[in-house]
């Protein structure tokens, strides 16, 4: 299909390298491009953060011994309590780690001007970590800060989930699990773009497939080392693929944003009418003539700037009001 584009965004698309299969991914071989992908960031400059945010690790531990890290932005004092925002970082569920101090100046910068404490979790990844792996390491980190809030300098009752692309999916499981389990309610839940449904049946992800940021391929890929050969089956649980929830009452208040010519674009409007038809509050954005994540690659378009502006006042309201 021929693409709109905003020429902001097109000019940013135009100048993404892209691999012989035309694009800037390639999950054919996740751990082949996750080496390559080291290799290239490892020979860019990394822009410090701002010193002004305290960065640190808290190492979790799970039933099987292992350990969960959680890595902190706070902006200040542990004295005054601030609201906490958990975050699940992008990747399709298979790349990424909340380690990859090339991402530490965008979340220290987050945490400074929303005057929150970032929690971003380290979620184990597929497919050595099928779903629900993910979700649970997310539902561990956040009873863990509710838990233990005082330690750390944030409102127990202020605690948002949030996540971007893949990261949107254990997001949204951990909101499920915290509701089917009976805890604290979050404050919200906020997904960028979010990855949310294994089908691969709506208009958009049959339309979105020669784009070369996030198509249809790459997404079959993502989904297949996430479940295996559950991908598609009639019986995965929604703690897996949060697009097959059919019962959506009782989340918190949401966020979605999502992008005209994204894959995710119709299960995304999809999710947003079944939480109103649930009675959930949603704050629906669906930005014309751009593409998936185009805040992250043309993070100085206008379109970017409007989108983080909206996102952020949201954000502040919720969290803070």
């Amino acid at each position: 299909m021929a693409y709109d584009i905003d020429p902001e965004l097109a000019a940013a698309l135009d100048a993404i390298p892209k691999g012989p299969n035309g694009a800037m991914l390639d999950f054919s071989d996740i751990p082949a491009f996750r080496a390559q992908t080291e290799a290239a960031g490892a020979q860019l400059p990394v822009l410090a953060p701002d010193p002004r945010v305290k960065i640190e690790t808290l190492s979790v531990p799970r039933e099987d011994a292992t350990v969960l890290d959680v890595v902190m932005f706070h902006p200040g004092s542990i004295d005054q309590p601030r609201p906490s925002l958990l975050y699940f970082h992008a990747g399709g569920q298979v790349l990424g780690s909340a380690h990859d101090s090339a991402s530490h100046s965008y979340a220290a910068t987050m945490a400074l001007r929303l005057d929150i404490v970032l929690a971003v979790v380290d979620y184990r990844l597929a497919p050595e970590t099928r779903a629900p792996g993910a979700a649970e390491d997310g539902y561990l980190a956040f009873t863990y800060l509710t838990e233990h809030a005082s330690e750390h300098g944030i409102d127990p009752d202020r605690i948002g989930l949030a996540g971007a692309s893949g990261g949107g999916a254990p997001a949204t499981a951990t909101a499920l699990m915290v509701r089917d389990r009976g805890d604290r309610r979050p404050r919200l839940l906020s997904l960028n773009y979010p990855m949310l449904d294994d089908r691969n049946e709506t208009p958009s992800s049959h339309e979105i497939v020669d784009l070369g940021i996030y198509d249809r391929r790459e997404n079959e890929y993502a989904w297949a080392a996430v479940l295996g050969d559950r991908t598609g089956a009639a019986d995965v649980h929604p703690y897996s693929s949060p697009g097959r929830a059919t019962d959506v009452a009782g989340l918190p208040d949401t966020f979605i944003a999502v992008a005209q010519y994204d894959v995710f674009r119709d299960e995304n409007i999809d999710f947003a009418q079944r939480l109103i038809a649930a009675g959930v509050p949603v704050d629906l954005h669906l930005y014309a003539h751009a593409f998936h994540a185009w805040d992250m690659f043309a993070p100085n378009s206008a379109l970017a700037t409007t989108f983080e502006r909206t996102w952020h006042d949201y954000l502040r309201r919720h969290l803070h009001g």
